[in-house]
């Protein structure tokens, strides 16, 4: 098979810089890391000006390029989703259906059953954040459709071939043994949108719960005697964190102390995007309320934040520019650490020996300049 040389200024593997590295390409695969000057003669040579990087990983994302999954849950959208979030950096995404009807979550499931079928550049599966949540911390989501679980909707997801499904639910919400019985089948579980106590999440936690949904948004603070989910997220190590990173949803401090406490190891940069990153848009209809663009911010008539405009080389950025962590942390929270969390490590998240050829090249100002999706090269335009 031949092999392609990537020859990048700068090589981020996930781990640390390293400095006259080639990346060697063989089919959809990195086949090694070596020096520059040990690549193969033989080899097909692509000069990447700038670092490499492995691409980046986006485990909640409502929508782009003009599309919203709500609106609809298709394979199509969900393709129009991941081309427009590819333009910045991410090449590999979870398509997220808000708080919906059981009928929409059945057509999310299918899409993406279809989406991974047909290997649609950057799908890995599908995020359902709701409908089983806590409607006192609804935020935007209708909480007309919140609800428990039944056994329906139990056999719905267990039963789904869907990619990586991930489920965001208030544990408080949920009969007990639901999340196990969901955990044991392989979906990952978040908490989000929730007033769970401390103790609650500790009972989630031993169910299986290994994640927390945009940390400190839809869930009480933290307080002395109330730690709540913000609390016990920060209390110990082997949960995983999603934070927005846009600097309108959590203050500065707020994601540094999140960092300091959980570590890049465990802390994700999220998106929570909707449909007008990667289009040029002022508005959009959600579910039947308007939602304003301005300023970075994206909220309802009434002030509301409704979800984010956020891309993530800008979360990378806003991670290194206001949060003040290295680069290797920002690069490692936007890459290694989701697909940690998705279970995907051995395939994603480094550039390594035998992983996937899913790679970003980004400029000193830290601006998408190319992606590789299964070594597949697409030019920002």
């Amino acid at each position: 098979m031949r092999l392609t040389a990537l020859l990048p200024d700068r090589l981020f593997d996930g781990e640390g810089f390293r400095d006259g590295s080639a990346v060697l390409i063989a089919g959809e695969r990195i086949a090694c890391v070596t020096p520059a000057s040990e690549a193969p003669s033989d080899a097909s040579v692509e000069i990447v000006p700038g670092l490499l990087a492995p691409g980046f990983i986006d485990v909640q994302v409502n929508g782009g390029g003009g599309v919203l999954l709500n609106d609809d849950p298709s394979p199509a959208a969900m393709a129009t989703i991941a081309a427009a979030h590819r333009r910045y950096g991410t090449t590999g995404l979870l398509p997220t259906l808000i708080t919906d009807s059981r009928d929409k979550m059945a057509a999310a499931l299918r899409a993406a059953e279809a989406a991974i079928a047909a290997r649609t550049p950057g799908v890995l599966g599908v995020h359902l954040e709701g409908p089983f949540l806590n409607p006192a911390r609804k935020g935007v989501h209708d909480p007309a459709f919140m609800r428990a679980p039944d056994e329906a909707d139990i056999d719905l997801l267990t039963s789904a071939a869907a990619g990586v499904i991930l489920v965001t639910l208030a544990p408080e919400r949920v009969p007990p043994g639901s999340i196990s019985r969901l955990s044991s089948a392989g979906l990952r579980i978040a908490a989000g949108h929730t007033e769970a106590t401390a103790e609650e999440l500790e009972r989630a936690l031993a169910e299986g719960l290994t994640g927390y949904t945009h940390l400190f948004n839809a869930m009480p603070p933290m307080a002395g005697r109330a730690p709540g989910p913000v609390g016990a997220a920060l209390s110990e190590r082997s949960t995983f964190c999603g934070v927005i990173a846009d600097l309108h949803h959590v203050a500065a401090p707020s994601l540094r102390a999140a960092v300091a406490a959980k570590g890049p190891e465990r802390t994700m940069l999220v998106t929570d995007a909707m449909s007008t990153v990667g289009a040029e848009m002022t508005e959009f209809v959600l579910q039947g309320r308007r939602i304003l663009r301005a300023g970075g911010r994206l909220t309802t008539e009434d002030g509301t934040l409704a979800g984010s405009d956020l891309d993530m080389a800008t979360a990378v950025r806003n991670a290194v520019r206001v949060l003040g962590a290295p680069l290797a942390d920002a690069l490692a929270m936007a890459s290694r650490t989701p697909a940690r969390f998705l279970g995907l490590e051995g395939k994603l998240g480094l550039v390594a020996d035998g992983y996937a050829a899913d790679l970003v090249a980004l400029d000193e100002n830290l601006e998408v300049t190319a992606t590789w999706i299964g070594a597949h090269r697409e030019d920002r335009r």
